[in-house]
């Protein structure tokens, strides 16, 4: 049986890890952080993740995953070494490589026999090469390394059911040894696999990723214009999404995407063309749609109220998305930024971003425990997150317990013919001009009967 070690225990490495275990395979995975591997070896799973932790607790119960923060001998013996850490960006929007790095400086230290070293990390075309440049390079013993690009392609919130029902498995290699290999590895998924070379396994990555920030971008234009002309954006996607070539994914207008991929692998692909001397105009735009797209709501309420000073304002959804408890690139972020700096006063509440929102906002913001309660006596409301518990809540609560009933909503979780029957002031995007056309026809019908 192949030892398969796993460096990295964040999104792609841990998910990775319990799934590979959860099919058979004896897993080691290796982190430098002392208290994220002993709450590990508790069987607490260190990120929110649906059915993570289960598996994850099962498998290191059953003996099939293992955790250490000691590398040496994790790389010594290892036939497989998964590269899973995080490739976050820069300043000027490149993506940071050091800890991809520094895993390859601890196994070219430490491996002892010949081995595939995997890199699942979301990293720019070409890295692929580089790393196995650098691990030849400063290889301690005289051993025969050779490096694979398998990009995940996993959601968060849907992680472990992207890992174990995958669409397709790509593997990046340079050699039919290294196919075999993978291809052993994944016989159990059975799912397609894709072989192709390490940089088109890259692009592929990056392609998929920035297309459907693409798509997003593009939803939320037309949903922008909509507005404008009196169409309706729910009408317009439906119509849209019958035809094959189009489908229904990604074309859900709002506030703009963020998370821990599209925002970083966009501006990353953007940089990376750029550095090379081309331009991906639709990569740009799909980041400034996407940048602008984020105070949408913000800039409503500013022309609504004019001064936002001393409202009462409800946050209700802080995540970047359902299901997650990561905030990073979460349009609330910018948005309660920009209220407080307004003198707004907010109450907020997520069923499980309070946590590490507390720790960007420690003062100034009352959290909630319940919709209800975060709503309790407010003047307006915003929503950035479409939490169940925000969808299925009813309008008349709007109704009887906020001060003013205007609601801001950057999801549409709301249906516009529920909207009609409640006495409320509601926003939405891409649908704001067709609920003008209801009550201005209301008013009419109301004036003839007068």
């Amino acid at each position: 049986m192949m030892k398969i070690v796993i460096a990295g225990t964040g999104y792609v490495g841990l998910v990775t890890a319990a799934c590979l275990s959860h099919l058979g395979h004896n897993i080691t995975c290796v982190d430098i952080d002392k208290k994220k591997v002993e709450l590990m070896r508790q069987g607490i799973c260190p990120i929110y993740e649906p059915g993570l932790e289960e598996i994850l607790k099962k498998n290191y119960e059953e003996g099939r995953l293992n955790f250490t923060i000691d590398c040496k001998s994790a790389y010594k013996d290892a036939d497989i070494i998964f590269i899973g850490v995080s490739t976050p960006e820069r300043e000027d929007g490149s993506a940071n490589l050091d800890y991809v790095y520094d895993v390859a400086e601890q196994i070219a230290e430490n491996v002892e026999k010949n081995c595939l070293v995997v890199v699942k990390s979301t990293v720019p075309i070409g890295t692929n090469d580089k790393v196995e440049e650098f691990l030849r390079e400063h290889l301690k013993n005289d051993v025969y390394i050779e490096v694979a690009s398998n990009p995940e392609f996993l959601a968060q919130g849907t992680a472990v059911k992207d890992t174990l029902y995958a669409n397709r498995i790509v593997i990046g290699v340079e050699s039919n040894k290294a196919r075999i290999i993978l291809e052993k590895v994944y016989e159990r998924f059975n799912q397609p696999i894709v072989v192709t070379n390490r940089r088109s396994a890259e692009m592929i990555k990056y392609a998929s990723n920035d297309f459907l920030a693409l798509k997003i971008s593009f939803i939320n234009e037309i949903a922008n214009f909509c507005e404008i002309v009196g169409a309706d954006i729910e009408d317009v996607t439906k119509g849209m999404s019958y035809d094959p070539r189009i489908g229904d994914k990604f074309l859900k207008a709002g506030i703009g995407y963020g998370g821990s991929c599209f925002p970083k692998d966009t501006k990353a692909l953007h940089w990376l063309a750029n550095d090379n001397g081309y331009e991906l105009k639709t990569i740009k735009a799909t980041i400034e749609v996407n940048q602008n797209q984020k105070y949408k709501l913000f800039r409503a309420a500013k022309q609504r109220f004019g001064s936002l000073k001393g409202l009462k304002a409800a946050v209700l959804g802080l995540t970047f998305k359902p299901g997650t408890d990561d905030l990073r690139e979460a349009a609330s972020i910018p948005n309660v930024r920009r209220l407080l700096e307004e003198g707004a006063e907010i109450a907020a509440y997520d069923p499980v971003g309070e946590k590490n929102f507390k720790k960007l906002f420690p003062s100034k913001i009352i959290y909630g425990k319940t919709v209800e309660e975060t709503l309790k006596d407010a003047d307006v409301a915003f929503i950035f997150t479409e939490w169940d518990e925000i969808k299925s809540l009813d309008l008349s609560v709007y109704e009887k317990l906020m001060n003013i009933p205007i609601i801001f909503d950057g999801r549409n979780c709301y249906k516009i013919s529920e909207v009609e029957k409640k006495a409320v002031e509601y926003h939405s995007v891409g649908r704001e001009a067709v609920l003008n056309l209801v009550k201005d026809v209301k008013s009419e019908v109301a004036a003839t009967i007068i």
